[in-house]
Parts: structure tokens; sequence; C-alpha cells
């Protein structure tokens, strides 16, 4: 197995302990998360460029760094429902999984037909969208709880102006996401056609 393959298997490896992080309070616990999802979201930068320029592109990881950049920022999106971090953040996640199933599906049928459908820049436009949107989030929320900690409360307008930023954020990733499926789709409707 190549390096870039290796640190894709790494971020999915990474992706329970970002979650555990999340989720498990102990001191500091959301710190531990940022830095790990920051570390899992660095390998898909690394992984993608190292493939490229040493021309180790491969279809194994042409079909599972995808699949390792869903289970990460999906793992840490159904971590903010449960922690209720960003208004409306349920509509999000089924937005995200509903293009993550449509083009997980159309990506199975193009291999039953002999092609592996690679991400495109839409795709990693979406899930760059989504990282930094999910980095904003778990960071703003340590900076809110550093505060409380230090015995500082931060002002109530400022925790909603940190919590609007995210808010934003989380739906122009979920814009991201619709326009990034919708493309999928058309660039690759071939696969769709009963008749073939």
């Amino acid at each position: 197995m190549n390096l870039p393959n290796k640190l894709t298997i790494a971020r999915i490896i990474l992706t329970p302990f970002f979650l555990i992080a999340l989720l498990v309070e102990f001191p500091h616990h959301d710190l531990i998360a940022l830095l790990l999802f920051i570390i899992a979201s660095l390998t898909d930068l690394i992984d993608g460029k190292l493939a490229r320029s040493r021309n180790l592109i491969t279809n194994f990881g042409k079909f599972l760094d995808p699949l390792a950049d869903k289970m990460l920022t999906t793992a840490a999106l159904l971590g903010f429902i449960v922690r209720g971090i960003g208004a409306g953040v349920v509509w999000v996640v089924f937005i995200v999984l509903f293009r993550e199933f449509l083009v997980t599906s159309l990506r199975l049928v193009a291999v039953e037909n002999g092609r592996v459908i690679a991400a495109n820049i839409w795709g990693k436009a979406k899930t760059v969208s989504q990282m930094i949107a999910i980095i904003w989030a778990i960071a703003a929320r340590y900076f809110i709880f550093l505060f409380d900690w230090l015995g500082h409360a931060l002002p109530l307008v400022f925790v909603q102006v940190l919590e609007g930023i995210t808010t934003l954020s989380l739906w122009v990733s979920a814009v991201l996401t619709v326009v990034s499926g919708v493309i999928y789709l058309l660039d690759n409707r071939k696969f769709i056609d009963s008749s073939k």
C-alpha cells in the first residue's frame, strides 16, 4: 500500500477518536477534538498532493479518499447534533447525507460499468468548506469555554456572533454540498440512464 493510501486510512482511524473527544466531556476536550480534526483534515490535503506529485494515484485511493472525508465530516456533524452546535444543523446533516448517499450510489454504479469516479473540484470545494465550518465551530466553542474557564465570561453579543458565524459557515457548506451533488449527477448522468 502506498503512502497516500496509508494517510487516507490514518484519517479513517482518527475519526472515532475525534468523535470521542468531541462528545465525551473532560478538561479541554474541544481542544483535543479540534487538534484531531485538523490533523485528520491535513492528511486529506497531503495524501492528494503526494498521490499526484509522485504518480501514486490508484483506483483504491480514488474510492477511499472521498469515503474517508465523508466519515470524518459526517462524524463531526452528527456530534454537532448531539451537542446542539449550529442552528438548523439537523437540516445541514440531512442535506450532506442525502448528497453523500446519492453520489456514493452513483460511484458504485460507475464501478459496475468499469469506471471509478474521482472527486472533482466541486467535491473538493464542498469538503474544504465543511472542514473549515467544522474547525470554526469547534474553535468557537472552545474559545467560549476558555473565557469561562479563566473566569471572564464573554459578553452575550460576542457569543451570539460566534454562533452566528458557525451557523452561516455550516449553511454555506450545505449549499456547496448541493451544488457539487448536482454537478456530479450531471457529469455522470450516463450511469443513471437505465437503457444502457
